[in-house]
């Protein structure tokens, strides 16, 4: 049996030559879970709550992105919405998935509805978690994480002002993960690359309400009430706008449902997850 413990080391593949770091645990239906885009992130620091629970039910993958975590940083990546969906896509090829749910968060809502729209048939569900969509807007609290800058007061500070609505979620082991990540050799100068520099394209990540209108796999939204990265009214307009959706939103939460509310989080979705062919 796979130990937790084994499951946060990660594995490594080759992924059309980029070294890509992920997790792998459980068997059953395959669900693909895509980490956001906040500095210091990776797959295991946004699902370490939740993969271990939903890989009681479901084979769960978890990727690093190009550009996060412990997968390769090609010199010659363009950072774009295209060569990030790209990424997970032979991802899912490399390891012999064929259809698939998505879980995404943040960032991973949106790839996962780009992924939605070109493949459909090979998308069983999705759950799109803090997902921006239409009527985005460029928040406060995403100026934050963009203008973050290495230390470990900076990351405390990130973190407790932007991402949990209890400041006491955030632990000093927290915070020390995330910096220690975000500072590691060619992080910081990727991060701030893929949102600041024109040569790639990291923070063009708009969709039309006809692309919306487009996209027929089964989704539940899910959103904290008190969300300052991604407004809720995103998920609410974006539910009306989704051929088949459900919307779920927590009281009391802010963009981390999936650690702010972890127990509820991995009920809800695993419930949802569990319906996909029924």
């Amino acid at each position: 049996m796979t130990t937790t413990a084994d499951v946060s080391a990660g594995l490594y593949t080759d992924v059309r030559g980029v070294r890509t770091h992920y997790h792998d645990a459980g068997s059953g239906d395959p669900v693909i879970m895509l980490h956001g885009s906040g500095p210091g992130v990776s797959a295991w620091a946004n699902w370490r709550l939740n993969l271990p629970v939903l890989a009681e039910r479901f084979r769960v993958l978890a990727p690093d992105i190009v550009g996060f975590g412990h997968t390769e940083r090609p010199d010659d990546v363009r950072y774009s919405l295209r060569s990030w969906t790209d990424h997970v896509w032979d991802f899912a090829d490399a390891m012999g998935l064929e259809r698939f749910s998505l879980i995404g968060n943040s960032l991973g809502g949106r790839i996962s509805l780009e992924m939605a729209a070109e493949r459909p048939e090979r998308i069983a569900r999705m759950v799109l978690m803090g997902s921006p969509g239409v009527g985005m807007t460029i928040t406060e609290g995403l100026k934050a994480l963009r203008a973050y800058e290495p230390s470990h007061d900076n990351m405390r500070t990130l973190l407790k002002t932007n991402f949990a609505v209890d400041p006491d979620l955030i632990t000093e082991d927290l915070v020390r993960d995330r910096y220690e990540a975000s500072a590691a050799p060619g992080a910081h100068e990727a991060y701030t690359a893929m949102f600041n520099d024109p040569k790639h394209a990291g923070g063009e990540l708009a969709i039309t309400e006809d692309q919306v209108r487009a996209i027929t796999p089964p989704a539940l939204l899910v959103h904290g009430r008190e969300d300052r990265v991604v407004p809720t009214e995103v998920s609410w307009t974006m539910v009306n706008l989704l051929p088949d959706a459900d919307l779920h939103v927590f009281a009391r939460c802010g963009h981390w449902t999936q650690i702010e509310r972890a127990d509820e989080f991995n009920a809800v979705v695993g419930d949802y997850l569990g319906r996909a062919g029924k």
